[in-house]
């Protein structure tokens, strides 16, 4: 087991008029505090998905677990080969090399804070991920980033069937 002993020197604060805004609907992300904020103790964001909408396809990463709370609605999580169902107040904490993935229920919508830790510089994937969004760069590009983001992608027979 190692310990990740965080150095920063002031308390984050992070209002949420003044968190930076990446997407919109149905997929909305408050990137709130990176790794290099907190001293590479987390990075973290609060992810909005209406209507059904997909958070993420399934991944893992090497160095680090993901933790999904819900503020509110309902989301299915991928954890492994087993999808969960999480409503407001749940607790989902996913292991480092473990396949994940998230979406709201169908027809739902989901508000997720999503923690990572140990920290990862993660705003500038986000940012990515709006690119290809907007048709600024090719999908293919994140499969180049995976190693400098640790998030690897994968097929998963279970996330793929679940609708």
């Amino acid at each position: 087991m190692s310990l990740i002993v965080p150095q920063f020197d002031s308390t984050v604060i992070v209002r949420d008029a003044e968190a930076e805004v990446v997407g919109r609907a149905p997929v909305t992300i408050r990137l709130l505090a990176d790794s290099s904020r907190t001293g590479g103790a987390l990075s973290t964001q609060r992810i909005t998905l209406t209507g059904g909408a997909d958070g993420a396809r399934p991944h893992w990463h090497d160095n680090s677990a993901e933790m999904f709370f819900m503020l509110d609605g309902a989301a299915e999580l991928l954890s492994g080969e087993e999808i969960l169902t999480a409503g407001p107040g749940d607790l989902v904490v996913v292991p480092p090399g473990t396949p994940h993935a998230f979406a709201a229920v169908p027809g739902a919508d989901a508000d997720i804070l999503v923690v990572i830790t140990p920290g990862v510089e993660r705003f500038e994937y986000f940012r990515h991920l709006q690119r290809v969004a907007l048709g600024e760069v090719a999908p293919e590009s994140l499969l180049e980033a995976q190693e400098l983001y640790d998030n690897h992608f994968l097929r998963s027979a279970a996330w793929d069937g679940r609708r």
